[in-house]
């Protein structure tokens, strides 16, 4: 502390304003330019504690949430355009598959590292970084002359874009007040849910009218303009550590997350049930995945002793969040398994074009990006057991629906199922995400963002390995045996989406132990333990 001793003018100043005696005035004004010579320099690294949002603050929530969406756009849009691709390019499909798993791979290695990276460095750097990544690895893919070239575009995409959704979670706990999260949970809610509904209809579009490269060339402009308009408007937001990077974490990390995604995929892609070369390859890779799993956990053990872990797992010890990440990861198990699945059924059992398939996932899924930040309000208001026990019996209704539907199922019926479902996930992922990350201590956020976000990342490729597994076995059994693929696939669907059903019973349960963390914990306060 320094003092400063004030001219004339300042004593006028201070006598009114403090109303008190010239020695008193100068003690609280030395005060106060003690704390604001402490704390201008982190001003905007500090978190919000009032009851609104800071002008500055909300745009760099509206800046991560179109970076998000537009990262997700581009994640979900590859899937239907990987059979031109295999034509144009002239690779087998096998080798195009690497499009999209190279990209799965990638984000599964990147997103457990963010929650070192959110808090070792600014959320400017973060985000300017991860916006580089994303529009340089689109402009590979635009220009890209042949295959490989085309895969590292997709590998860069992908490092940005795993970056993309821990940010924008973390720096909206840190701006967000607590009595506002739900709402502002709702808005993400909504972006992971239109993004990949409009995904596959944007790619057909494209595909029948354009060619492959304008996949590339329409979300590369806008990928820029998010680029330019963070560099002149996104602030620093939350605090920084000076945390030296565990190496060892990070490569330990690659084949634990990496091995235990690719192995699932795998194993659903590549009809699972087969007892093949590649799928005892891939069986092998998911077991030494979960190895490379349990070494990860006991370095992340050790190291977050010292507040050093790549991972701090200490996130788990807060019984809130952890039901609550568990729930989301079976949800995530169901959403991305039926999304996965329900095409193919559509497709092979109910003989509906492609075109026609999208369409019928089409209505649910906007009208789930729709309600995001409705259901936001409404937890907000009442918290998440009012939104989270209906949502999740929802799903868990849809999804038996489904394990009794035939070829002879109505279509316009199978899009009323597929609507209750989107309503119940819109139901579901609000209150989980709110509750989840309201729960930790403000210095874990990040690490609680990048646990959730990995959670969902396995969830989701276990739930189409299973599912798929399933359909696929059957479906095959079914066809050597001489049957049409209709005849063959209606067993497999029915037994999948039986067993999807009976997965999603757990959230169901678990549902009524998930709390609304208080709003004591704006100020970094625990909660939910």
């Amino acid at each position: 502390m320094f003092r400063v001793r004030a001219p004339l003018d300042w004593n006028v100043c201070l006598r009114g304003v403090c109303h008190r005696p010239w020695p008193e005035a100068e003690s609280s004004f030395c005060t106060e330019l003690t704390l604001l010579t402490t704390d201008t320099a982190n001003v905007r690294t500090q978190p919000a504690h009032h009851d609104t949002i800071d002008p500055a603050g909300m745009r760099v929530i509206w800046l991560l949430l179109v970076a998000a969406f537009v990262a997700i756009l581009n994640e979900t849009t590859m899937a239907i355009a990987i059979p031109e691709l295999n034509v144009s390019l002239g690779i087998p499909p096998e080798q195009g598959q690497w499009l999209t798993s190279g990209f799965m791979l990638t984000m599964a290695v990147v997103i457990p590292t963010t929650g070192f990276l959110l808090q070792r460095f600014t959320t400017r750097q973060v985000f300017l970084a991860a916006i580089i990544a994303f529009a340089v690895g689109t402009a590979i893919c635009l220009v890209a002359p042949g295959f490989l070239l085309l895969l590292v575009g997709r590998v860069v995409q992908a490092a940005g874009t795993g970056i993309m959704m821990p940010l924008l979670m973390t720096t909206l706990m840190n701006v967000v007040p607590a009595h506002s999260r739900g709402r502002m949970m709702g808005r993400v809610g909504m972006v992971i849910s239109l993004a990949p509904a409009l995904g596959p209809t944007l790619s057909g579009i494209i595909l029948d009218n354009l060619g492959w490269r304008w996949l590339f060339g329409i979300i590369l402009p806008i990928a820029l303009i998010a680029m330019a308009l963070g560099a002149k408007w996104m602030t620093n937001l939350g605090e920084t550590t000076n945390a030296p990077i565990d190496v060892l974490s990070v490569v330990l990390s690659a084949p634990a997350f990496g091995g235990i995604v690719y192995g699932l995929s795998q194993i659903g892609g590549g009809h699972g049930g087969e007892a093949s070369g590649s799928g005892a390859i891939a069986w092998l890779v998911l077991a030494g995945g979960v190895v490379f799993l349990g070494i990860f956990v006991w370095r992340q053990l050790t190291l977050q002793r010292k507040d050093d872990a790549l991972l701090d797992l200490r996130v788990f010890a807060s019984r809130n969040y952890l039901v609550a990440v568990v729930i989301m990861a079976v949800v995530s198990m169901a959403m991305f398994g039926t999304f996965s699945l329900l095409p193919l059924y559509l497709q092979d059992v109910a003989e509906l074009a492609p075109t026609q398939a999208g369409l019928v996932l089409l209505p649910g899924s906007v009208l789930m990006g729709i309600l995001g930040p409705i259901m936001g309000r409404i937890y907000d208001a009442r918290g998440p057991k009012t939104l989270l026990i209906p949502g999740t019996i929802m799903i868990a209704a849809a999804m038996f629906t489904y394990s009794t539907a035939t070829p002879a199922t109505p279509t316009a019926f199978l899009v009323i199922v597929q609507i209750v479902m989107s309503l119940g996930l819109a139901s579901s992922f609000t209150p989980l995400f709110s509750a989840s990350l309201g729960s930790l201590e403000r210095r874990l956020y990040s690490h609680g963002s990048a646990a959730l976000n990995t959670l969902q990342q396995v969830g989701g490729a276990a739930g189409t390995a299973l599912l798929i597994a399933i359909y696929s076995t059957a479906l095959h059994a079914g066809e050597a045996e001489g049957l049409s693929i209709p005849e063959a696939g209606t067993p497999g669907a029915h037994a999948a989406f039986f067993v999807a059903a009976c997965i999603a019973l757990v959230p169901v349960v678990l549902s009524f132990f998930v709390r609304k963390p208080a709003d004591d914990q704006e100020v970094g306060a625990p909660a939910g333990h």
